[in-house]
C-alpha cells in the first residue's frame, strides 16, 4: 500500500498517542501508592484515602477522608495525630493542609443538597449510649466508630464536659463488630468508655447476651446517618440540629453548646415529633 505524504502526518500523531497511551499504562506507581497500599494491609479497618509525602525525609501524610495522621516510611505501627511544627522558621507545616483539606471539603459540600437540620430532640436516643455530665442541662449527639483513631481521642474531651448530656450514635463505618460487642456489653455505657478512653479490650469479652441474640441499633444508626449526611466520625450534633464535623477539643464543643442553649426557645416535644 502506497502511503501519500498527506497522510504521513495523520500516522505520526496516531503513533504519538499510541505511544504516550502505552507509556501512561505501564508508568511505575509512586512511593505514595506503595505505602498507601502498605497502610491498607496493616490496617484493614481503617478506611485510608492518600499518602502525602512531607518536606521531612521518610514522613508522610496519611489522610483518612478528612482526618490526617502522620507515619513513618520504615514503620507503619504507629500513625501520629497533630501537628508538625518547623522550629527554625517558626511555622506550622500542618495548619495550610488541614485548612486546604477543609476548603476542598466546604467545596464539595456546596455542590451537593444540604444536610438536613434536626433538633437532637427529634432523633431517636433510645438506639444512643447516654452519658450525663453534670446536671446534663445540655445536650449533644455524637456519631461515633469505635474504629475511629479521632472519635478515640474525642473521649477524653467529652469528658470535660461539665453539665452536659451525650448521646453516643454507634455506627459501623469501619464495621459493626466493635459496635454491636460494645453495644452488647451488660453496661454498655462503661464499656465504651473503657475502650475508647483506656484501650480495654476486655469489654469486647464481657458480652451479654451473645452478639447473635442481641438486638442493637446498629444498622439502624448506620441508615440515620446516611440520612443525616454524617459523612465521617466523629461527627457532632448539637441541640439546634448545628453541626461540628470532625475532632474539636472540649473549650469548642461548650462554647458552641452554651451557645446554642443560650438562644434555644422553651418548647415541649411530643411523642409525635420524634424522628423514627
Amino acid at each position: 500500500m502506497k502511503i501519500t505524504d498527506r497522510a504521513l502526518p495523520a500516522i505520526a500523531l496516531a503513533c504519538a498517542a499510541i505511544s504516550f497511551n502505552a507509556a501512561a499504562a505501564s508508568s511505575p506507581a509512586t512511593e505514595e501508592d506503595h505505602l498507601l497500599s502498605a497502610l491498607q494491609k496493616a490496617h484493614p479497618g481503617t478506611q485510608f484515602t492518600r499518602v502525602v509525602r512531607t518536606p521531612i525525609p521518610e514522613l508522610y501524610e496519611v489522610w483518612m477522608g478528612a482526618n490526617m495522621a502522620f507515619v513513618s516510611r520504615k514503620n507503619l505501627r504507629y500513625l501520629v495525630f497533630g501537628r508538625v511544627f518547623d522550629t527554625q522558621t517558626m511555622t506550622d507545616l500542618t495548619a495550610p493542609r488541614l485548612a486546604q483539606a477543609q476548603d476542598q471539603q466546604n467545596r464539595n459540600d456546596s455542590q451537593e443538597s444540604a444536610a438536613p437540620v434536626i433538633p437532637i430532640e427529634q432523633l431517636p436516643l433510645a438506639d444512643a449510649i447516654k452519658t450525663v455530665h453534670g446536671d446534663g442541662s445540655r445536650t449533644i449527639a455524637v456519631f461515633s466508630d469505635p474504629a475511629c483513631p479521632y472519635c478515640k481521642r474525642l473521649e477524653p474531651e467529652l469528658d470535660k464536659l461539665d453539665n452536659v448530656t451525650v448521646y453516643t450514635f454507634l455506627v459501623p463505618f469501619q464495621g459493626d463488630t466493635l459496635p454491636i460487642a460494645i453495644w452488647c456489653n451488660a453496661d454498655r455505657q462503661t464499656a465504651w468508655h473503657r475502650y475508647m478512653v483506656q484501650g480495654d479490650q476486655s469489654v469486647l469479652a464481657a458480652i451479654s447476651p451473645q452478639p447473635a441474640s442481641c438486638p442493637h441499633p446498629i444498622e439502624r444508626n448506620l441508615a440515620l446517618a446516611q440520612r443525616l449526611q454524617v459523612r465521617g466520625t466523629p461527627t457532632i450534633f448539637y441541640a439546634d440540629g448545628s453541626r461540628t464535623d470532625g475532632y474539636v477539643d472540649a473549650a469548642e464543643i461548650a462554647s458552641h453548646a452554651a451557645a446554642v442553649a443560650a438562644h434555644a426557645p422553651q418548647r415541649v416535644t411530643t411523642p409525635q415529633e420524634v424522628l423514627p
